[in-house]
């Protein structure tokens, strides 16, 4: 519809949309995060819910204590080696669509833990993270403005063709295998059809 019928419209009481602007919508007003931390960075988490940042206002309030009432994974600190096939398995209870946060330096690449054995260098090792937010711990704010991106993300998806969210694919993954304790990593060590890292080309010095 043309902007100029749209807004003489709107100044009449008459508002138009799409389906598609409805649909993404609700969605976007709604997003209900899972109730769960790993470390530090789950304080600041916590601390976005309280009255001086007020994640309310976003409509993501509704910290849901269950994975099969959330639709939002925001994967807050370090992920072990022991705990990352918990969080695989939770994000595979959550109903579509269902969105991953990679929250903090810990979740997006092993942070100041990387070298240790006994934490995965990046939650996206193993599930598809929609959205980045860095630092160490990254503040309440950067967490808010990282829900509106996604809130963005939602609201640009189409229900048809390209870019359509996932469940709307009927090839799609809505699961992802659950790695399990091997002898001396997890195994499997990534998810190939998610993390393909580039190959190293060593050349020798002259």
């Amino acid at each position: 519809m043309d902007e100029g019928l749209r807004s003489e419209l709107s100044k009449q009481g008459v508002f138009t949309t799409t389906l598609q602007e409805l649909y993404n919508w609700g969605r976007r007003s709604s997003v209900w995060p899972l109730n769960f931390g790993l470390a530090c960075c789950a304080i600041e988490m916590i601390a976005a819910s309280m009255s001086r940042w007020d994640i309310a206002r976003f409509g993501a309030e509704v910290f849901r204590p269950s994975p099969r009432q959330a639709d939002l994974m925001i994967v807050a600190g370090t992920v072990t080696k022991k705990m990352a096939p918990m969080v695989v398995r939770l994000y595979n209870q959550m109903p579509e669509p269902k969105y991953v946060i990679a929250m903090g330096a810990c979740a997006i690449s092993g942070g100041p833990f990387k070298q240790g054995y006994n934490v995965l260098k990046g939650i996206d090792r193993y599930l598809p993270v929609d959205l980045h937010i860095p630092g160490c711990p990254p503040k309440p704010e950067a967490l808010l403005h990282g829900i509106m991106k996604l809130q963005e993300k939602i609201a640009a998806q189409p229900l048809t063709g390209d870019g359509r969210p996932r469940h709307l694919q009927a090839d799609a993954p809505a699961e992802f295998p659950v790695p399990a304790y091997g002898p001396y990593d997890l195994t499997p060590a990534k998810n190939e059809t998610l993390w393909r890292p580039a190959a190293l080309e060593r050349q020798n010095a002259a």
